[in-house]
């Protein structure tokens, strides 16, 4: 399940809610994939996630594969929302 969203913090997708977002990520067994541009990553490393360097403005798409994905994707959502980051 994949579902794409709009980073509107004005510093773009920086370290402190990436690593919660990662830690979110890293709590459930599915394949979970950070796409930006033509870049896809694994959600559950913090070095891969930082290496993107994902600025204000930009797209990303969260990829979700495994069991219940819908409930996966909308835990990763709730960190997004906490922190502003969409």
């Amino acid at each position: 399940m994949k579902k794409e969203y709009v980073i509107i913090d004005k510093t773009g997708l920086h370290a402190r809610p990436a690593s919660n977002l990662v830690q979110e990520a890293i709590k459930h067994s599915n394949n979970i994939t950070l796409k930006y541009q033509d870049k896809a990553v694994t959600l559950k490393s913090i070095l891969l996630v930082m290496s993107l360097g994902i600025p204000s403005g930009s797209k990303i798409i969260i990829d979700v594969e495994g069991e219940n994905p819908e409930e996966v994707l909308l835990s990763l959502e709730k960190v997004l929302l906490e922190h502003k980051l969409i």
